[in-house]
């Protein structure tokens, strides 16, 4: 399998994983959200994860070849990365599943700090995730749609 292929399929195992199991806790939890808008949310947001995983992917990696080698700084760019993609992106999901009003607020306030928190963690596990299908970390060298 070419490497384009391969980074589809990283980067969309890793985003559904990790933000599933995170989305249900920040919906049900913070935003107050019922079990039916946060199955609603999750079944919303796994359809729209499979689009935008890779070209989350290649924006992170765009955005951490601005990271230095220390750790502060990784955390700070992943973070950077996560809430500036993804943020916009959540709070459609979950005013579309039914989440208004103070609570749609909440929801999206609390993504915003949890992807901020989670920006770092979830960097570590998408590279974790692209050594099992033998591709690069992101961030060090462009990893292309049209690379092999």
């Amino acid at each position: 399998m070419t490497r384009a292929p391969r980074a589809f399929i990283a980067d969309t195992t890793a985003l559904v994983l990790f933000f599933t199991a995170t989305g249900i806790l920040n919906e049900r939890f913070i935003a107050g959200m019922s079990w039916s808008e946060v199955a609603q949310a999750r079944i919303l947001g796994a359809a729209l994860m499979l689009p935008v995983a890779r070209p989350y992917g290649i924006w992170r990696d765009w955005v951490m070849r601005r990271a230095g080698p220390g750790r502060l700084s990784r955390l700070l760019w992943d973070s950077v990365a996560l809430v500036s993609f993804q943020v916009p992106i959540y709070g459609a999901i979950i005013w579309i599943s039914g989440a208004s009003g103070a609570g749609f607020w909440r929801g999206v306030l609390g993504a915003a700090v949890m992807m901020l928190a989670l920006g770092r963690p979830y960097g570590a596990f998408l590279n974790w995730i692209r050594r099992l299908f033998g591709l690069p970390p992101g961030g060090k060298k462009p990893m292309s749609l049209n690379s092999d």
